[in-house]
């Protein structure tokens, strides 16, 4: 349901919830062993959210990537929209085209309440309370 680029902006975005604020900060370099995201892959991804502001930076000896308050209170869909775009989550399940409640396809009825809700948390539940989660370790990130 989601691409690469989307978990790994995920795992990235959440790992930076626990382990950053504006006076510490990570590099991509840091960071991409521990979320086991290639380098460069990780950097553009990063770079991204942080034009659209979803993730903060700076530059400098002591610059990197952090989040903080604002970012932590986007709910996790911000981060799936800014890569995916909107349509990603709500496209047909097996891919058709024009896939509706006028006209859906095998999959839909069984699997349109269960995406909606799905759609629902990740609209509604920001970062920062996926990552006290986290951080009570009720789910697990690595």
């Amino acid at each position: 349901m989601l691409s690469n680029s989307s978990k790994y902006a995920l795992k990235a975005v959440l790992f930076l919830a626990l382990h950053t604020n504006i006076d510490q900060k990570m590099t991509v370099k840091e960071m991409s062993g521990q979320v086991t995201v290639p380098k460069a892959y990780l950097a553009k991804i990063l770079q991204d959210l942080a034009k659209r502001n979803l993730i903060s930076s700076t530059r400098g000896p002591k610059g990197g990537f952090y989040l903080s308050d604002r970012n932590k209170s986007q709910p996790l869909s911000s981060i799936i929209y800014a890569i995916e775009g909107h349509r990603s989550l709500n496209s047909c399940l097996i891919g058709l085209d024009y896939c509706n409640e006028d006209k859906p396809c095998p999959l839909h009825d069984l699997l349109s309440a269960s995406r909606d809700q799905i759609l629902n948390v990740i609209e509604t539940v920001s970062v920062e309370a996926f990552a006290a989660d986290l951080e009570a370790q009720k789910t697990f990130l690595l």
